[in-house]
């Protein structure tokens, strides 16, 4: 691992953040003389950011810790293009309405992780709207396009893997890496911004844009950019069978987000931890030393950890109990997910299958029946056999609720409404 003069970059490089950077000893030099300006960029494609994105926030918010100025660029303007990188086929175009909805929802994550303010290395959120949606076209390609050749925009892998799959790359999402090339170097000008980080699947368009700065402006900027992060398993971040893992408690209670971290993969909890928690190396180290059983005190950490940054220490420690209570006495924990049915529509009865699709322990009621029928479905903590078993009132328990199980990790309490 390579020795960094920098607070910032040493931070990173113990942590596991560094995948590749654009002349690395500058940057270094530049970061250990005095606070330097750095952003990331999100587009506005869906209500809420999830933890696929919470690597790039961790790093927003190592930056600030370590006394540099984080910006967040939100992506009005190019989100109505679509970022190319990293897919197999377009983007569905949204309209302007919902990137402004979808704009606020996303805001309101970055207030738990950074501490924003106009002065000294306070965050800072700025909408690429404000000079995308104002460009001349004509204007723009004759001063900016003579600096992008399309053989090196080809050479970039987000480029490359769409055209070896044979999957059609509109001229529309070509342009995104030229405007975002232009978001750094606008950055740059306005903010003094120095760095731009990402995701690895992001290297060629921050290339792009270090180069833009350079042969317009005489500027030096830099990139840096984080590894894929997937589970041991190979899954993407971010993403499980039962869909997205949001970080808006709107979407996903804060007990779901423990359970996501609680049920990490034991070779993964190190890294982890290292990611997504604050915890010092050392306590680090001893935790990813543990085994067996013991792991699970490590999993637990993990979980606590990562739920506090996100949802505060009170959600955390509701969670953390919610969990204990439902795993290692076998009650009822009450911060469990809690789904209202009619009054008279469980008197009637509801099938188990759909009943289980319904409290979110299934994404659709084929799942669901398979579950049943696999045996991994538990009914107030007794196996479930029958797929259309009728689920009524009389299956209330004495906390006025009904438990529903989806193996040993996930649970969901029904009770009328």
């Amino acid at each position: 691992m390579a020795q960094f003069r920098s607070e910032f970059l040493t931070t990173l490089a113990a942590r596991g953040f560094i995948h590749q950077m654009t002349d690395e000893a500058e940057l270094d030099t530049r970061a250990a003389k005095g606070p330097i300006t750095a952003y990331i960029g999100f587009d506005c494609t869906a209500p809420s950011l999830h933890v696929g994105s919470l690597v790039q926030i961790m790093m927003l918010r190592w930056l600030q810790k370590t006394g540099h100025r984080p910006i967040v660029l939100m992506g009005g303007g190019t989100t109505r293009i679509g970022d190319p990188s990293g897919r197999d086929e377009t983007r569905k175009l949204l309209t302007d309405a919902a990137i402004a909805a979808n704009m606020a929802g996303i805001k309101s994550c970055f207030a738990r992780f950074l501490t924003f303010g106009e002065d000294g290395v306070g965050a800072i959120m700025v909408n690429n709207a404000d000079w995308l949606n104002g460009l001349a076209y004509i204007d723009f390609l004759r001063d900016y396009g003579a600096h992008f050749t399309v053989n090196r925009m080809l050479s970039f892998d987000s480029v490359k893997l769409r055209l070896e799959r044979e999957h059609s790359l509109t001229f529309l999402e070509f342009n995104y890496m030229v405007l975002q090339a232009y978001d750094f170097l606008e950055l740059a000008r306005r903010r003094d911004c120095l760095l731009q980080m990402g995701g690895s699947d992001q290297w060629g368009n921050i290339v792009n844009g270090v180069e833009l700065a350079r042969r317009v402006d005489g500027r030096s900027l830099h990139g840096l950019t984080t590894p894929l992060i997937t589970t041991a398993s190979g899954a993407k971040m971010g993403k499980t069978a039962q869909g997205a893992v949001w970080i808006d408690d709107g979407l996903l209670s804060p007990y779901d987000y423990y359970q996501f971290w609680r049920n990490t993969d034991d070779k993964d909890v190190g890294r982890f931890l290292r990611l997504f928690t604050e915890l010092p190396l050392d306590e680090i180290a001893r935790l990813e030393a543990l085994e067996g059983a013991e792991l699970n005190e490590a999993k637990k950490r993990l979980a606590l950890e990562a739920t506090m940054l996100c949802h505060g220490v009170a959600s955390a420690e509701a969670a953390a109990e919610t969990a204990r209570r439902t795993f290692e006495e076998g009650g009822i924990g009450a911060d469990l997910p809690v789904i209202d049915i009619p009054r008279d529509e469980l008197a009637a009865g509801v099938p188990a299958f759909k009943l289980f699709q319904r409290a979110g322990l299934a994404p659709s009621g084929g799942e669901a029946r398979r579950l049943i029928q696999g045996g991994g479905a538990r009914l107030n903590d007794q196996t479930l056999n029958g797929e259309t078993t009728l689920i009524t009132l009389a299956d209330l328990g004495a906390s006025g609720a009904i438990k529903l199980s989806a193996g040993r990790k996930r649970h969901a309490l029904v009770r009328p409404g």
